[in-house]
């Protein structure tokens, strides 16, 4: 029988971590808590442990930052995917890049095993346990779901007594966290350049990975009521023309456009300079409210868009770790002036630099198809 370790009421989880990362390294197996049921995992660099786990064996990862080391022919939208769903239910497989990754130095046994038909199987599991235990330990770890039984769903036992009934000896130690969250399997999601397709559904529904999988846009101000607002409406009506849409369809298209404050107050209108400025381009920011720039949002951003280099400056020492290097709106350099306060002329001469300071942005988010069409 394998030692079964309460994570609840562990006094010092680090302890437990340690004992885990000990048996993998010793080639054992082991049985973690996830979000989606309990999982055995064995050292990527014991190939004996890791035929003992079973079916669905997946590559585990700390979070995105992690995947392109393992993938590194991940595409925007696989990358797009991991950033926003990791840790969670959501399993990857990417097959471009996989030959010179670090996954191609993996013993053939285990990359058959986590490569099912030369794609990558890609996890990052959203339970302390296990994200501890892969800082702890330094080799490559594989999931599989615990072994089902007949009444029993074989994504991973529901609990721990589940798991041992299920999986035998083949567990040397159990980290126990009670009843699983989650009774349904991780979503499995197959990335192709940058296309995608489910291949096994699950906990991630498909609607809410199209609306995931979009290109994210954020223009930054500082009090999100003047220029980032009129940047986003104008890039809306620039973008949607192009597209053959209106702008409420381009997410639908692929393409969320938003704007945030460095300093803003929450649920500010627009300025009704602004307003009236914008509407002059075909936007309609009348139901634009300010919101500030948090983490999560500048984390999902895909382009981040600042109007002066003090913008820059800011992002760089308050959000160090982003997926997007923040860029300067206008392509010469300059800095787009606040005109919060001043006439109506200052408001019409900023939006006139904001249209044309779209045009390199908007080739990038739409460029012209090989057919003539446009595409995001």
């Amino acid at each position: 029988m394998p030692d079964v370790l309460d994570w609840q009421r562990l006094a010092d989880p680090r302890a437990a971590v340690r004992r885990a990362a000990d048996a993998l390294r010793a080639g054992q197996v082991v049985g973690f808590p996830t979000e989606t049921g309990y999982h055995l995992a064995a050292s990527g660099l014991a190939p004996e442990a890791v035929d003992r786990l079973g079916g669905g064996a997946a590559l585990a990862v700390g979070g995105a930052a992690e995947a392109r080391d393992w993938a590194p022919g991940l595409g925007r939208v696989g990358r797009r995917l991991a950033r926003r769903f990791w840790p969670g239910p959501l399993a990857l497989l990417c097959g471009d890049g996989v030959g010179y990754g670090l996954a191609a130095r993996l013993p053939e046994a285990v990359r058959r095993r986590v490569g099912p038909d030369g794609a990558l199987r890609l996890r990052a599991p959203a339970h302390e346990a296990v994200l501890a235990t892969l800082r702890r330990f330094a080799g490559p770890l594989v999931l599989a779901p615990a072994p089902g039984r007949d009444d029993d769903p074989a994504f991973g036992a529901a609990d721990a007594g589940r798991l041992l009934e299920a999986s035998g000896d083949r567990a040397a130690l159990v980290l126990d966290d009670g009843p699983a969250p989650q009774r349904m399997p991780p979503t499995v999601v197959r990335v192709d350049g940058e296309a995608w397709r489910v291949v096994q559904a699950g906990a991630v529904s498909e609607e809410l990975l199209r609306r995931h999988s979009a290109c994210v846009v954020v223009f930054v101000c500082t009090g999100n009521t003047c220029r980032s607002p009129m940047a986003e409406g104008l890039l809306k009506a620039r973008l949607a023309e192009r597209l053959g849409c209106t702008a409420a369809d381009l997410p639908a298209r692929g393409c969320v456009v938003l704007s945030a404050g460095l300093a803003a107050a929450a649920g500010a209108p627009a300025a009704d300079e602004a307003v009236e400025t914008a509407r002059a381009y075909g936007a309609d920011l009348t139901a634009h409210r300010s919101r500030p720039l948090t983490p999560e949002l500048a984390a999902q951003a895909d382009y981040l868009v600042a109007m002066t280099r003090d913008h820059l400056y800011s992002l760089a020492a308050h959000f160090p770790r982003l997926a997007a290097r923040p860029r300067l709106l206008s392509p010469a350099g300059d800095d787009l002036d606040d005109p919060v306060g001043r006439p109506r002329p200052v408001y019409e001469e900023c939006a006139r630099r904001i249209w044309g300071s779209l045009d390199g942005l908007l080739a990038e988010l739409a460029p012209p198809a090989s057919n003539g069409a446009e595409k995001v």
